[in-house]
């Protein structure tokens, strides 16, 4: 049984990247089920840190960014949205370049938290980090922009 509550049309996802940093480094959201969603990143200069690896900090954006979308689909944005109110990251293995993919997969849906775990891998689906992420649901009042999950 699917848990959103939104349209997962992934262009109409991906619109809502237009002029944002999930633009710039090149995230695009690819797949999604009944409980889960995914995006991938390129690793290139655009994420890369001076050693030519992937950064652990792109990683946490990728994270956070597949996380919290996904947070907020599960939700009526006509009535409450998801804030960012933890993110965790363990980097375990180094990518240089090629695709990764974040798949955020929901742990916890509750009335005023959501917890969200999310496996980054590379292009041989070897793990790169594990990230878990926790939202705070609110009242929509005027956090969330206008016309957003439209």
């Amino acid at each position: 049984m699917s848990i959103w509550k939104q349209s997962t049309d992934l262009a109409r996802i991906n619109g809502w990247s237009t002029n944002t940093m999930m633009a710039t480094l090149g995230i695009t959201f690819t797949a999604v089920g009944d409980d889960w969603l995914s995006a991938t990143m390129p690793v290139d200069h655009r994420t890369h840190q001076p050693f030519g690896l992937l950064h652990g900090g792109a990683s946490v954006v990728l994270a956070e960014t597949v996380g919290s979308t996904a947070a907020m689909l599960a939700l009526d944005p006509a009535v409450e949205v998801a804030v960012g109110l933890d993110i965790n990251a363990n980097h375990i293995r180094g990518v240089r370049s090629g695709l990764v993919t974040g798949t955020a997969k929901v742990v916890h849906l509750g009335r005023s938290t959501q917890v969200w775990e999310i496996r980054i891998t590379n292009e041989e689906d070897s793990l790169v980090c594990l990230s878990r992420l926790t939202m705070a649901v609110v009242p929509t009042r005027k956090v969330a922009p206008a016309g957003f999950g439209k």
